[in-house]
């Protein structure tokens, strides 16, 4: 399973990928924001973990009551982690303790409606603890690609300014166009329609004025 985010892994993920979006804005409400769901998607992990049929958890099994006690809260899903990685014979990488005292801020921050910039320390545990729980229960390595990857795919493309020579080479090219009685240069309508298309387009035309050029000079020798 390393290396792929299943369907059934995709709402934790989500969560995590929507905190990090905001953590790497930088901003107090971001970094506010960011630590309530770096928060949250720890106990989404366990939570959506425990509900998965055993196929989905690598034919891990557990005791109905056993689920149950361990979905009643944040507390008790920590309990299920400590059991896990005494199974799997794995050390707490974030500590326990350092987890609990990052939630308590977060509810601070959440519940006491002074707002303000969250505790830079209890952010820090908050993202670096919810990563490693997805990671552990998913079977996810590198999880830190698998979001640079997501955030880029989010980023607009570059809007480029027009270019007054691409411009001329449009329209001298491809004239004006009509549309519903307006009349507009056809370098004007292909950039409000698909910049990259303009300057791919002004690039090639370009591109063939030089190549005539460079035929023109070699018939002059």
């Amino acid at each position: 399973m390393n290396g792929i985010i299943h369907p059934w892994a995709r709402g934790p993920f989500d969560l995590i990928l929507h905190a990090e979006e905001h953590f790497l804005k930088g901003e107090d409400f971001d970094k506010c924001i960011a630590l309530i769901c770096f928060d949250n998607s720890i106990e989404i992990s366990i939570s959506t973990y425990l509900s998965l049929h055993p196929i989905h958890r690598c034919g891990r099994s557990y005791n109905k009551q056993d689920i149950e006690r361990w979905q009643h809260d944040y507390h008790s899903k920590l309990d299920f982690l400590d059991f896990e990685l005494i199974n799997r014979g794995l050390p707490w990488t974030i500590d326990k303790s350092h987890i609990i005292w990052a939630h308590n801020c977060r509810n601070e921050q959440y519940h006491s409606g002074t707002g303000g910039i969250p505790n830079s320390r209890a952010l820090d545990i908050c993202r670096r603890a919810s990563k490693w729980v997805f990671s552990l229960l998913f079977d996810l390595e590198d999880i830190d690609r698998y979001l640079e990857i997501e955030l880029q795919g989010r980023m607009p493309a570059p809007v480029y300014p027009r270019d007054e020579d691409i411009d001329r080479l449009i329209d001298q090219t491809y004239g004006v166009i009509e549309v519903a009685g307006q009349v507009y240069g056809a370098s004007e309508l292909l950039f409000a329609v698909d910049p990259t298309a303009y300057w791919e387009v002004g690039e090639a035309l370009q591109s063939e004025i030089n190549e005539d050029v460079v035929a023109g000079s070699g018939d002059e020798e």
